[in-house]
């Protein structure tokens, strides 16, 4: 059973949270302190770190928040039944949507996690997604029984980081839908890009 002190301690970390995720969002990630998020939060400076053990821990806790909204807005499609490929385009859908949603605190966030090398030290969740839907597709015939669903979810989540990034890098003025990006992504990656064999081909 949850004490007090434990539920006042939940409580406060929350806020020092919601404060740190307000000021990322106005300011940005590198150009927010940790005095900052505590003044925001009404507490000392020295007491953010009963909280949180370093500044980068808040790209973890949001990370986990975007995980779990994830999985609950996919909801069903985690489950077999749909087709492998629309259940991979709802997954980057869903994914544009949670970046679009939240614009300016997607991209600080993005660029913070990329400052922090996290890229190459990132928990396995998304791949375990997209391993599971391309698993059900593999039990249902769909993909080739030889297929490593594990070795697809790693490139699929690499396919959407790679589009990510280069979609963030682009003047406001050019960001059309993420979602639309992933997808067109996505199809290339199903579809292929050789030349169907036929008559012509291998003709120089």
């Amino acid at each position: 059973m949850t004490t007090r002190r434990g539920r006042n301690k939940e409580r406060a970390r929350k806020r020092v949270y919601a404060s740190a995720i307000t000021l990322f969002r106005h300011k940005g990630y590198a150009e927010t302190s940790v005095a900052e998020i505590a003044e925001h939060a009404d507490i000392a400076r020295g007491s953010f770190f009963n909280y949180f053990p370093r500044k980068d821990a808040l790209i973890c806790a949001w990370l986990k928040e975007r995980r779990a909204t994830l999985t609950r807005r996919l909801g069903s499609h985690l489950r077999c039944g749909m087709p492998v490929a629309e259940s991979l385009g709802t997954c980057m859908s869903v994914l544009g949507a949670l970046n679009e949603e939240d614009l300016d605190l997607s991209l600080a966030m993005l660029t913070a996690w990329v400052q922090a090398g996290r890229p190459l030290d990132q928990e396995p969740h998304l791949e375990a997604v997209f391993a599971e839907i391309v698993e059900c597709g593999r039990t249902r015939g769909e993909v080739p029984d030889a297929l490593d669903s594990g070795q697809v979810g790693e490139l699929l989540r690499d396919l959407y980081i790679g589009v990510l990034c280069r979609w963030a890098r682009r003047p406001p003025a050019e960001q059309h839908s993420l979602g639309a990006d992933l997808q067109q992504a996505l199809d290339l990656l199903l579809h292929g890009i050789a030349t169907p064999a036929g008559p012509h081909h291998g003709r120089r």
